[in-house]
């Protein structure tokens, strides 16, 4: 869906994006960095609203430098910042914005309802956006995005500003527009646990530098650490596993014990048994992608950013 070869962008004495090669495929794409890590600058290049300072990239096939005004008719765009007209309905912006991406005006206003009635503003529709709650103005920027039937979604930051109710209804918006509707998805978020829900794989940029690209299966992958939880006695379980010759944390009233191959849960289940203590669960412990930055880190792709 998207490449990119050594992008660079540099405003003055600053580098937004440095020297970044990377390849974007079909489905739902987290983009992960802190603030100021040149996420919403890079959308902005992959729109052609910016120009890059070196380097090639490409969206759907096409050269950025060259077609940006095509790129934009096959692609949706949702800002991070607050663009909404006060005085104007849903309806009316959308309709506006769909026209403006290339649709006649009967096609506009057949999917500004089916794209409102998606993200559950149908019955509001024709309200003014001054208003919206703030999570009625993220659903109408979404719905912009999504009203001209692009092959591909830039989403900034769509979650800004919600509260977890409200971040919750959104990315399940987001999934549904890669699973139901077959439209892939670039979304950003400095946010590590959102994109962990909802994406199929996830790009690592900090100061504009790629640390990591890979699937959020591979992020999150199973790690060598066995969670063991026990109805009472923790510290007195851990003390028997150690004198096993196993490595135990006791993290609250969880045991986290190194796993040293299968024999691992043998000598687990039987420590709790010798001491009479029953064993509530015992299961392997998966990577959370906020440990993202520190692994990286450690393997020498660069410093943390989260």
């Amino acid at each position: 869906m998207i490449a990119t070869s050594g992008l660079t962008r540099r405003f003055g004495a600053v580098t937004a994006v440095d020297d970044l090669t990377v390849d974007v495929a079909p489905g739902v794409v987290g983009l992960v960095g802190a603030n100021g890590a040149g996420k919403s600058t890079l959308l902005k290049i992959l729109l052609g609203l910016l120009p890059a300072t070196s380097g090639r990239v490409s969206v759907l096939g096409l050269d950025v430098a060259t077609a940006g005004a095509t790129i934009r008719e096959r692609v949706g765009y949702m800002p991070e910042h607050d663009c909404l007209p006060p005085d104007v309905s849903a309806t009316e912006f959308v309709v506006q914005m769909a026209r403006l991406s290339g649709l006649p005006k009967t096609a506009a206003r057949e999917r500004t309802a089916d794209t409102l009635r998606h993200v559950g503003l149908y019955e509001e529709r024709y309200r003014p956006m001054g208003g919206y709650s703030t999570g009625m103005r993220q659903r109408v920027k979404l719905a912009q995005a999504l009203a001209h039937d692009p092959a591909l979604v830039l989403l900034d930051e769509p979650t800004n500003g919600l509260d977890p109710a409200g971040r919750d209804d959104m990315l399940g918006l987001i999934r549904r527009i890669g699973t139901d509707f077959g439209i892939s998805v670039l979304v950003t978020s400095h946010l590590l646990g959102e994109l962990e829900r909802v994406c199929d794989s996830v790009i690592v940029i900090d100061g504009g530098r790629l640390l990591r690209s890979s699937s959020t299966a591979d992020v999150t992958a199973a790690s060598s650490v066995v969670v063991v939880e026990v109805d009472a006695r923790e510290n007195e379980v851990a003390a028997r596993l150690r004198q096993a010759g196993l490595d135990v944390h006791l993290v609250g009233r969880l045991l986290e014990v190194g796993l040293r191959g299968d024999a691992t849960y043998d000598l687990v289940r039987d420590g709790a048994d010798d001491l009479g203590v029953g064993l509530v669960r015992m299961e392997r412990r998966r990577h959370r992608m906020a440990e993202l930055f520190t692994r990286t880190a450690d393997e020498g792709g660069g410093p943390g950013a989260a």
